[in-house]
């Protein structure tokens, strides 16, 4: 069970773009794409077959895991996730401060 996962609210903690919150769009073992967050500009040669055009294309580029925090809607700040088993057997994210991160 990952810590983050697609779909998430994160907020990046470290770098350029720290302060800036967005969602997860990938995950891939140590390292998060994030809608508008940390965007490259890829010079891409046209595929016709696609139909994709070339040019000087700009997309999200991977973040590592360590620079990203879960954003905690009751504080308003990123939290640390921990794992918590509940006495029906579930397993689920926890906020270190108690919040349950999972609704």
């Amino acid at each position: 069970m990952n810590r983050i996962r697609k779909g998430d609210q994160v907020i990046v903690i470290t770098g350029k773009y720290k302060g800036q919150r967005g969602e997860v769009l990938r995950v891939a073992e140590d390292r998060v794409v994030v809608a508008n967050i940390n965007l490259v500009k890829r010079h891409t040669k046209p595929n016709p077959q696609a139909n994709q055009p070339g040019g000087i294309v700009e997309r999200e580029a991977p973040i590592h895991l360590s620079n990203v925090a879960l954003f905690n809607d009751a504080t308003g700040k990123g939290g640390r996730v921990g794992f918590k088993t509940l006495a029906d057997g579930r397993k689920v994210r926890m906020f270190k401060t108690g919040e349950q991160a999972d609704v």
